[in-house]
């Protein structure tokens, strides 16, 4: 499509860069980005993100119709990144800006044209879509058509859309809203963290103008591609890292929370008495997604991951949250990835090599005093709560 190519130069040309001969490694490429300016910061003197320690922090207040939260959503459309952005367009507690989709669950060959077929059923062609990352920031795209089906909407076949995506990319777009609105913008990201690394990289003063940061990643509990990392934060770890050491108020729907809230038979049901248009083509990728998770030898059941980030958006009581200093894995051969959780002080690193400088690699980040969180982690959720509300949204 030619309007996507006119939006992925730039990002592009950079992560074709990254891809040349002599690219850098992972260490070297974090140093030359704004994470690693931000985690030079946080490793001096733990600071975290202030408004994580200010008192009350966690109770937030439900956006209303009159005065909704504006969001970016960042997503790789996929079964549960359909349902979520569903969800988010019928909510009228919710503004969206923008949707920016990603390569993740499927190739941006699909991801793209998906969101685009997605806010056209949703009948909300006012939302601007921009096309963004190809590929992860350093490492070879790995995808999830296991689950999401070979187009991603598991095997679901809707109209072509007749809308185009802008002509910026998804990085530019993400930059161009939260700087015209400093302080006003939530990027919601459901898929890797690649379009967000990428705006904050390009704009070291993008990451105080943003609101918040909301994902749908990480467990501290576990992974669902490997052991160790959760889909998202495995394929684009590098991003992942810049995301969370950028300073920006952030909050961590993962496994912890997403592994209750599962997508049944007795659901989808109640999905198919839907009438609208958004609500049956939510029904249709399910049945289709359900059907093809029981084949074979080791039937599986949907988590409704992005979704539920949505919904907690909208009603802030769905999950409880708590605050933790979490870091990415990026160097691990079997743990790339994954997402390490301190709830409290002294926060310690791998031991350092014992032919190390005595002063490098020091095992200490953070002492019992110096100790501060840099996320918000969700660590329980309120299931009936959040299929009330996705399947009441989904069916009026």
């Amino acid at each position: 499509m030619g309007h996507e190519r006119g939006g992925e130069s730039r990002q592009e040309r950079e992560q074709e860069r990254l891809q040349e001969n002599g690219r850098p490694n992972r260490r070297e490429f974090l140093a030359g980005s704004v994470g690693a300016l931000a985690a030079a910061r946080i490793n001096k003197n733990f600071g975290g993100v202030s408004s994580l320690s200010r008192e009350g922090a966690a109770i937030e207040k439900a956006p209303t119709a009159a005065a909704p939260l504006r969001v970016i959503i960042d997503t790789d459309p996929g079964v549960d990144d359909a349902l979520a952005i569903l969800l988010a367009l019928r909510s009228p507690e919710l503004q969206v800006e923008a949707i920016t989709p990603v390569a993740g669950n499927v190739p941006l060959d699909f991801t793209l044209p998906n969101a685009l077929k997605l806010v056209e059923i949703a009948g909300r062609t006012d939302v601007p879509v921009a096309g963004g990352a190809r590929h992860p920031l350093v490492r070879k795209l790995i995808t999830g058509e296991r689950v999401h089906g070979n187009n991603g909407l598991a095997g679901v076949e809707f109209p072509e859309p007749k809308i185009k995506p802008v002509a910026e990319s998804a990085p530019e777009m993400i930059r161009k809203i939260v700087k015209a609105n400093p302080g006003e913008i939530t990027v919601v990201a459901v898929g890797p963290l690649t379009n967000v690394a990428l705006a904050l990289r390009d704009d070291p003063e993008l990451a105080a103008k943003i609101k918040a940061i909301v994902i749908m990643g990480g467990s501290l509990s576990g992974g669902n591609v490997t052991p160790a990392a959760e889909f998202n934060l495995y394929v684009d770890p590098e991003a992942a890292r810049i995301v969370f050491d950028a300073g920006v108020p952030l909050t961590m729907v993962g496994l912890d929370v997403t592994r209750k809230v599962l997508f049944t038979d007795q659901r989808l049901k109640a999905l198919e008495t839907a009438k609208n248009p958004s609500g049956i083509a939510a029904a249709k990728i399910m049945a289709a997604t359900l059907e093809h998770l029981n084949r074979g030898p080791h039937p599986m059941i949907e988590a409704m991951h992005d979704p539920l980030t949505v919904a907690n958006l909208i009603d802030p009581g769905i999950l409880t949250l708590k605050d933790y200093y979490v870091e990415v894995e990026t160097e691990g051969e079997f743990t790339a990835g994954e997402t390490i959780g301190w709830a409290y002080g002294p926060a310690r690193g791998s031991a350092p090599m014992a032919l190390a400088d005595k002063h490098e690699g020091s095992p200490v980040l953070a002492t019992e005093e110096s100790f501060k969180a840099n996320a918000r982690v969700a660590v329980e959720v309120d299931a009936e709560r959040f299929f009330r509300l996705l399947l009441g949204r989904l069916t009026a």
